[in-house]
């Protein structure tokens, strides 16, 4: 079965849903687009975006695009397949930025509508822990958890991960 037009693999931190992400475009062929939305503000970030970019290989053309992965989506061809990675540090980027978190999702969803290549996105899902402690934390995972259903809602394709291994939540596995 062939990868459709937008899958979201939704897991917890560390579960192994870039690995299964990148897999998914990989086998789908085309030019491989990688839209990176981690700023390096860091050593720890550096080097983790460093491992990322060496675990993937040649092979992508790499957009950063921490506050706009739509403008980045735009105007790919429907040859291209896209992999955004990740929605849990664009929307953090987006807090941080103290940035309209309605109008940027629904530009989000608009671009996704318009993008001709397939899109895989890679997003935390963060309803299973406890209550944070502090109001931003909190703020944070009630805007993840309602953007993560909104695009699963959209999505023709959600596949979840846990210690490494996929289940299809909606849709089949490519």
């Amino acid at each position: 079965m062939a990868l459709q037009k937008l899958t979201l693999v939704l897991g917890g931190a560390a579960s192994g849903k870039s690995d299964i992400a990148e897999g998914l475009v990989q086998k789908a062929g085309g030019r491989r687009v990688y839209v990176a939305t981690a700023q390096a503000f860091d050593a720890e970030m550096r080097d983790k975006i460093t491992r990322h970019r060496i675990a993937r290989g040649p092979g992508w053309h790499t957009i950063e695009a921490p506050h706009d992965p739509g403008s980045a989506i735009s105007g790919l061809a429907n040859s291209d397949t896209v992999l955004i990675d990740c929605a849990t540090l664009w929307l953090s980027n987006l807090l941080l930025a103290e940035a309209d978190i309605e109008t940027e999702t629904a530009r989000l969803f608009a671009a996704l509508g318009a993008c001709a290549a397939p899109v895989v996105i890679v997003s935390n899902e963060v309803g299973a822990g406890i209550v944070p402690d502090n109001a931003l934390a909190r703020r944070f995972r009630a805007v993840q958890g309602g953007f993560n259903r909104r695009l699963a809602a959209r999505a023709d394709t959600v596949i979840g991960v846990m210690a490494g291994l996929p289940f299809v939540l909606k849709g089949q596995m490519p």
